[in-house]
């Protein structure tokens, strides 16, 4: 196992193999969204409280998800670069830093555009809001430091270095809900104690965990295609990225 990982993190072998894969991911994503999005904006039934509204959350819970399940994977990346040197770890860091920023502005937006109608203020500072602002920051940071530094090694080290110190943000994002009394709603899958009473009608909870797994698929899509485009970058004086130039020519 140790060893095919090792042959798959060859800049060379990634490469060549990443661009075989990732067509499994995007057809997947678009039809696994397609059918979410349809489940959730059109066959599941409006809210009791809150009507048409909540279907927003079929994007930004998901968003949401994705925000903090990306940080995890960069600190994770980031930690391996560090302890074992392989560059490819830090590479998927480094590419993931911008798609996990993305989701979790989107988080944001969409979090104020749901807020606005039912607590009738676009923003309040409680716990799960500031703390997702914080994430996006530390993900702002992560990009800045990255590209402060002209040694890619030292770049490296020190930015991955903030994404494993910046961990301490996901669980509170998490318990926030819990720990502090906020506008902000609990969480319903987490809080399921029996299949057949969970806090969420499965008609809604459907949908929403088919949206979870569609963005999933699109973040493994575009990090393969951004750590592929990086990769390149980074080995272009290989012999190997020449012939990839000279045969593209």
């Amino acid at each position: 196992m140790w060893k095919w990982i090792q042959a798959f993190a060859s800049p060379k072998n990634f490469y060549r193999i990443s661009g075989k894969i990732i067509l499994w991911f995007l057809y997947p994503f678009i039809i696994i969204t397609i059918v979410g999005l349809y489940l959730g904006l059109v066959v599941t039934p409006a809210d009791y409280q809150q009507g048409d509204s909540y279907r927003i959350m079929y994007i930004h819970v998901p968003a949401a998800w994705m925000g903090m399940f990306i940080y995890v994977v960069m600190a994770i990346s980031g930690a391996i670069g560090l302890i074992w040197q392989i560059k490819l770890a830090n590479v998927v860091a480094k590419v993931s830093a911008p798609i996990g920023a993305s989701f979790t502005f989107i988080t944001l937006v969409t979090g104020a555009v749901w807020g606005k109608p039912m607590w009738g203020t676009w923003w309040v500072w409680d716990g799960r809001l500031t703390s997702m602002l914080i994430l996006l920051f530390l993900y702002l940071a992560y990009m800045s430091l990255n590209n402060a530094f002209d040694n890619p090694k030292t770049a490296a080290k020190a930015s991955s270095i903030l994404a494993i110190v910046g961990l301490v943000n996901i669980p509170i994002i998490h318990y926030s809900v819990i720990w502090w009394n906020t506008l902000h709603q609990g969480p319903s899958i987490s809080s399921i104690e029996k299949i057949s009473q969970p806090a969420i009608h499965a008609d809604m909870l459907i949908p929403l965990i088919l949206m979870g797994i569609a963005f999933k698929l699109l973040y493994g899509a575009l990090m393969l295609m951004r750590a592929r485009d990086e990769v390149l970058t980074q080995e272009q004086n290989s012999s190997w990225v020449k012939k990839i130039i000279m045969e593209n020519d």
